[in-house]
């Protein structure tokens, strides 16, 4: 398990499974946030198990699958929600994290600021500049 803080409320993972999570329970995080289509690649492990796991263990789980590449106005309005309604500290996780993080960052860029979400991404392992650079040229 690759777990990156991102904030004190928010962090992100490259895939999980099933048996990770009394570990991610055991490391304080209330619920589980999913961003991976089921079956983006051979062998990936079902949402629903990790879904079912996340539950017995007594977290809060959703199932935001974002396609990579094409994500649309509602992904990152449904994103948003999340934040906002799920209980924390939360562990977000796709296929290497990354997605996690651009959404995470084009939901709180009018909020922290380009510096703070480079700060933050960075920190985290996760390269942001490219995304950084477009949200600034659209103001």
């Amino acid at each position: 398990m690759d777990l990156r803080k991102i904030t004190e409320d928010f962090s992100v993972s490259p895939q999980i499974e099933a048996e990770d999570v009394p570990a991610i329970a055991a490391a304080g995080f209330r619920a589980i946030l999913c961003n991976r289509p089921d079956g983006e690649e051979m062998g990936q492990p079902a949402y629903d198990g990790v879904a079912e796991a996340a539950r017995a263990a007594g977290l809060t789980v959703a199932f935001l699958p974002i396609v990579s590449g094409q994500v649309t106005k509602d992904d990152t309005q449904a994103f948003r929600a999340a934040l906002d309604t799920l209980p924390k500290p939360i562990l977000a996780y796709c296929r290497t994290g990354t997605r996690c993080t651009v959404m995470w960052s084009l939901t709180q860029f009018e909020t922290l600021g380009a510096d703070e979400i480079l700060r933050r991404s960075s920190a985290a392992g996760y390269d942001m500049s490219g995304l950084v650079a477009q949200l600034q040229s659209a103001r």
